[in-house]
């Protein structure tokens, strides 16, 4: 019998087999390994079904939008091809990506928030963003080109507000180094982006035996003078975003979800897992107001954890500050040629297999060239160990997503002390992206102006041939090819 995954509708046939994995033809479903993936999306068996019948689906080509915001859709279920009410479908899909950045940015503006820090003029640009993609607002392409890029500019805004929010709230971040692994005693998992509920479960927990763990994008809370002064905040489980399921069903510890990045739970750990803030799982109990009493006596339920004995190490919290207070030194190697080149290498990772391009392009540069990183796209390489450069760390992590400003600053500043422009700076952007915040981001960055940046695993599907000509033509965006010739291009060997 065939299995079709639910996630990205590939089939798998067993007379076929799976040649990408080694499985060979004759191979049926039950047979397969325990760990096998999806090889188009990498989810595991448990996400497939049964194919009862192969019905004739449409071509992700022949749909050009998809639009079904009114009661005029096409047969009243969507416009896959032109809208009936003469939308285009260029118009329809930059309005997704309006949206998409806009999504990005509240997701920024929610945890400045948190903390206190609001700002008027973004809240009106998300209003008037909103409003654009309604129903026979905004029928002109070029406008939604302008308000992609006020999208960008909002966002460094955004990002800015949260950078001070968290600054006054936890000192700026230092250089930090991270166990991963496992200490003696009850455990709580951490994982989100919110360092607000971090904080405050760190002050509930601080008088407990309990280990606080950090997991995902809560990497970087380690770097703040305010939050790693917790001596309960013990170090950090797992990786990135979608290692969770394993992760969580590892570690037979009480799981907090924060923010986004949270997974539906497995049922071996749905009833120890808890959800506060913004995110929400169906049958996983929710806290409000930071009250985190229930999640606490989970915890102290629940076996203590053994001390694993084995741990690799992440260093984290290079802020802009600590960065920049190295200025001269950096322009010194660079001027003498000890510096050849600057890779910002991040962003949002996905479990794509294609995105093991990110791992191969770190691991074959030379070894005169710096890597900053930030978001989860650095767990794909942040456990190796790149040396340094006179006393400069060869792989510089940023922190989350949001710090993306750190590395705008650090860009604009670099520019200052080579008198260069920032597209003349020995610098080479190659970007991961899954979802919204990435969205927000990129048109950050060509807000700037900034060009030649290399994206990847696969390109943005709201963008069609004309937005990828507009993107082509003005910033000159590339899709990651292979690490060797991308790597050749951006070297100019």
């Amino acid at each position: 019998m065939k299995y079709r995954c639910k996630v990205y509708d590939y089939i798998y046939d067993p007379e076929k087999g799976d040649p990408t994995q080694g499985i060979k033809p004759g191979t049926s479903f039950d047979e397969l390994p325990a760990d096998w993936k999806c090889p188009i999306c990498n989810v595991g068996k448990e996400q497939f079904e049964p194919l009862k019948e192969e019905k004739p689906r449409t071509r992700v080509e022949d749909i050009q939008m998809f639009c079904y915001q009114c009661s005029q859709t096409v047969r009243g279920k969507a416009c896959t091809i032109r809208g009936v009410c003469g939308k285009e479908p260029t118009v329809a899909r930059l309005q997704d990506n309006l949206l998409f950045a806009i999504k990005g940015i509240s997701a920024y503006l929610y945890h400045a928030r948190e903390l206190g820090y609001t700002d008027k003029e973004i809240d009106a640009f998300l209003e008037k963003g909103f409003y654009s993609t309604l129903t026979n607002v905004n029928f002109d392409p070029e406008e939604f080109i302008k308000l992609a890029l006020e999208a960008g500019q909002m966002n460094i805004k955004t990002m800015k507000l949260l950078k001070r929010a968290h600054i006054d709230n936890y000192g700026e971040p230092e250089p930090t180094k991270v166990k991963v692994g496992a200490s003696t005693g009850p455990g709580i998992i951490v994982t989100g982006h919110s360092l607000k509920a971090l904080e405050e479960l760190l002050k509930q927990t601080k008088d407990t035996n309990i280990n606080i763990y950090t997991h995902s994008e809560l990497l970087p809370a380690h770097g703040y003078p305010g939050l790693k002064k917790y001596e309960n905040l013990k170090g950090q489980l797992g990786g990135p975003w979608f290692d969770q399921k394993e992760t969580f069903s590892r570690y037979q510890v009480a799981i907090l979800g924060t923010s986004n990045c949270v997974l539906l739970p497995k049922d071996e750990y749905k009833d120890r897992m808890f959800t506060c803030g913004v995110a929400k799982l169906p049958g996983v109990k929710y806290i409000k107001n930071y009250d985190f009493a229930p999640l606490i006596e989970k915890a102290l339920e629940l076996p203590e954890l053994k001390e694993e004995s084995k741990k690799i190490t992440f260093t984290t919290g290079f802020g802009a500050s600590t960065i920049l207070s190295l200025a001269d030194k950096i322009k010194e190697l660079v001027e003498d040629g000890e510096i050849r080149r600057f890779f910002l290498v991040g962003g949002c990772d996905s479990p794509l297999p294609k995105a093991k391009y990110y791992r191969e392009f770190v691991n074959k540069l030379p070894e005169d060239t710096i890597v900053l990183t930030l978001a989860c796209g650095k767990y794909r390489f942040n456990d190796m160990n790149l040396g340094d450069i006179q006393g400069i760390p060869r792989l510089i992590d940023l922190g989350q997503c949001n710090d993306a400003i750190v590395a705008i600053e650090i860009v604009e500043s670099l520019s200052k002390l080579f008198n260069m422009e920032i597209n003349e700076l020995p610098l080479s952007i190659v970007l991961s992206w899954m979802e919204q915040k990435a969205t927000a981001i990129l048109w950050s960055l060509l807000a700037l102006n900034m060009k030649e940046i290399y994206i990847g695993p696969i390109l943005p599907g709201w963008a069609n041939e004309d937005i990828l000509k507009f993107l082509v033509e003005n910033y000159n965006l590339k899709l990651i090819s292979s690490p060797e010739k991308d790597m050749k291009e951006m070297l100019k060997i």
